[in-house]
Parts: structure tokens; sequence; C-alpha cells
């Protein structure tokens, strides 16, 4: 396990760690030990979401692990049925309250749908305040991102996207570094979606480093200056997850990965009626 994880500064001059955990789909009554066990690994970036339903039982691992505050970067999310001005700050108060916290490292708008604009309006005001270091979207694509950036007063600090070497998001990645936003990736592993495990070009190259195909697509990920979140509830994953900053992909293997690009979600199609739909009306308590 490297004795740190290297540091991307944002936008604001936030610093924020390159390598995070995620807790999506962990069951809220397994959340408390994987959070533990991620933060025993050497894990400081932490990702929740309050749709995760989970946020409590982080807070909980937080608290008993005893590391200083300052020490680590928590990333919580506003969803769709709080947006609104009103909405994002009764929203942003229980998360706080949830996770025990008196600030949020990162707040993420969840999903591009809803009242946005009120949410981003009440984000920023609450950044102003101090109790949020940054300010961040996820899932926008570049259009609605464009948008916002164009008629608003800050930036995003992040966009948090599925990003794998299935769906690479060049375009995105473009823009965002074009504004300087940081490209953040959820899903880095495929989710489970994907044969990313038994791909020949991945597998070839893992054997000829010695290494996990995870720990090639992450470090695929970050050489391209995109923050990774993996997430896993076996200790010795989280380990392996973390063991990525030993070794470099040569130019050659990270054009040969750059073939796998589908061009298409594993997960969810942002632009599907029904889908849109069905996020608009989720509600979750």
């Amino acid at each position: 396990m490297p004795s740190q994880i290297p540091d991307v500064t944002l936008n604001n001059g936030v610093r924020m760690p390159v390598l995070g955990f995620g807790v999506f789909q962990v069951p809220a009554e397994q959340t408390e030990q994987t959070v533990t066990d991620a933060l025993a690994a050497g894990y400081r970036h932490i990702d929740t979401a309050s749709a995760y339903q989970n946020e409590q039982a982080v807070g909980r691992a937080i608290a008993a692990s005893g590391i200083p505050r300052d020490q680590l970067f928590v990333i919580t999310k506003l969803w769709v049925a709080d947006a609104g001005e009103e909405g994002a700050k009764r929203a942003f108060d229980t998360s706080l309250r949830k996770l025990s916290l008196d600030y949020l490292d990162l707040y993420l708008i969840h999903q591009p749908f809803g009242d946005y604009y009120g949410s981003w309006r009440a984000m920023q005001e609450l950044y102003k305040q101090g109790v949020i270091k940054a300010i961040g979207v996820s899932n926008f694509y570049p259009d609605r991102l464009i948008d916002l950036i164009d008629h608003n007063e800050i930036t995003p600090a992040v966009n948090q996207i599925e990003t794998h070497p299935f769906f690479q998001r060049g375009a995105d990645h473009t823009l965002m570094t074009e504004h300087g936003i940081a490209h953040e990736s959820w899903g880095p592993l495929g989710q489970g979606r994907t044969d990313l495990f038994d791909n020949p070009v991945l597998t070839k190259i893992a054997a000829a480093h010695d290494k996990t195909v995870a720990q090639i697509a992450l470090r695929w990920l970050l050489q391209r200056d995109i923050v990774v979140i993996p997430k896993s509830v076996r200790p010795e994953r989280m380990a392996e997850n973390l063991d990525v900053f030993d070794f470099t992909l040569t130019g050659d293997e990270m054009a040969l990965i750059a073939t796998l690009d589908t061009g298409a979600s594993s997960a969810f199609d942002h632009h599907d009626p029904a889908g849109v739909h069905w996020l608009g009306t989720a509600r979750f308590e």
C-alpha cells in the first residue's frame, strides 16, 4: 500500500485524493464495517450519497476511526427529489446530520434532472458559508455541463461520471479539462456488468505487469488524470485497488486499452425517457 495517495488540486485550490472508496450498493447494515475496513486499508476519500441510504453508517465508521477530520475527504450527493433552492438546503442539512460532520469536502448534484439550477444556487450559497469546501455535479453530459457553467457564478469543481475501459468518455474529459473540472469516475471496474475481468487485452497487460485486471483498469484511468472510487466489501480487494502507484502503463498499452471503448454506458441511459422519469420520481428515505 502506498504511504500516501496522491492528490489532485481542484479549481478552487482544494486538494482531493485521486483514489477514493465508493459505497454505492453497499447495504446499510454492511456499510459501517466496510468503511471501517477501507479506512484501515488507507483510504481517506469516501464517496456516498443520500440515495444510497447509508450515510449514517458512513458517519459512524468515520467517527469511530479516530482519523482527524482534516485528513479525510468526504463526498455526498443531492438526489433529484430534493432539487431546488430550499429542497437542496434541507437535504444538505439532513446529509450533514446523518454523517455527523460539521462540513462536507464535496457536495454533488447527483443527476442532471429536476430543478438543478435552484440546487446549484443553494450550493453556491452553502459553499460561500464555508460548510462545503467544494461543489460539483454527477452524471452531467457535456451539453448540460456547459449550460450550467455558462449561466452560473461558480464552475463545478468535479463531474463524477461513469467511466471505464468500455465507456471512456473522451469528449467529456476534453470539455472538463478545458474548464478546469476534475473528472471523477464512478464504476471504474464496470460494476460487474461487463466482461472486464476476462477481457483478453486487459488480462495480457495485467500479466505483463504482474498485476490484476482491476489494477490495470484503475491505473489506466489514473494515467488519464481521472479520479477513481472503486468499491469492494472485501479487505483484500480494497488493498489491491490501492496498490496501483508502483507501475506505469506504456504508451502502447494505453493506446491498446483505448481501442476497447464502446461509447455506451453499461449501467444507465440518461437519454432514455423511461429512465429519466424513474430518476425524477424515485424517492429515498
